[in-house]
């Protein structure tokens, strides 16, 4: 194994038992492998660590996991519903399969109407915070930040909610190096939750 990817595997555990984003989770492997701060040190992309968090999930946490992501996948496509006016995309974990009782919900909104899923949120009487995130190399986008209950995990679960100006959505559906996806809809959501439940 190399030194990419003794980090990857060790982000793997920090991704899965401690919830950090894979950038966090890789800072962390190379501090706790003593690699931190060397020269020449490569860092795993996205696409190892997650090949690693996939073979985590395999390998400690195969009986629980796939009831885990349905439960999650359940409750992003319900949101979806909610703020169906703007255009929602599912990410992260919860589309590509790998999110398990510890990962957050990650959904991009488009629209031109940067306040319209505050005020929709507010309608709902869904309490919320606000913030901002990097955007795509120009300004910053706004991030709502939404705790909800998920009986099935036994627990609340983080939804983050990125709201992108709409012409950013052509760029947001670019596949990865392997030909997939990193963003889904609600109906391919629930395509997903259908394959989901036959395999069951």
């Amino acid at each position: 194994m190399n030194t990419s990817d003794e980090i990857a595997a060790s982000a793997a555990t920090w991704i899965v038992e401690h919830g950090l984003d894979y950038s966090a989770a890789c800072r962390k492997a190379a501090d706790h492998l003593g690699l931190a701060g060397i020269r020449g040190i490569a860092m795993p992309d996205h696409l190892r660590v997650e090949d690693a968090v996939r073979e985590h999930l395999a390998l400690f946490f195969a009986d629980t996991q796939p009831a885990e992501l349905r439960a999650l996948r359940e409750l992003a496509a319900q949101w979806m519903q909610r703020l169906q006016e703007f255009q929602p995309y599912v990410g992260g974990a919860v589309w590509r399969g790998t999110a398990s009782a510890r990962s957050p919900i990650l959904l991009d909104l488009y629209t031109d109407d940067p306040t319209g899923p505050e005020l929709t949120l507010i309608n709902l009487g869904v309490p919320f915070e606000t913030g901002q995130r990097s955007g795509r190399g120009r300004e910053p986008v706004p991030v709502i930040g939404l705790e909800m209950p998920c009986p099935a995990i036994h627990d609340t679960v983080p939804i983050e909610i990125s709201v992108w100006p709409h012409d950013d959505l052509r760029g947001a559906l670019k596949p990865d190096a392997r030909g997939h996806s990193w963003r889904g809809t609600l109906p391919a959501l629930l395509q997903r939750l259908r394959e989901d439940n036959a395999h069951d």
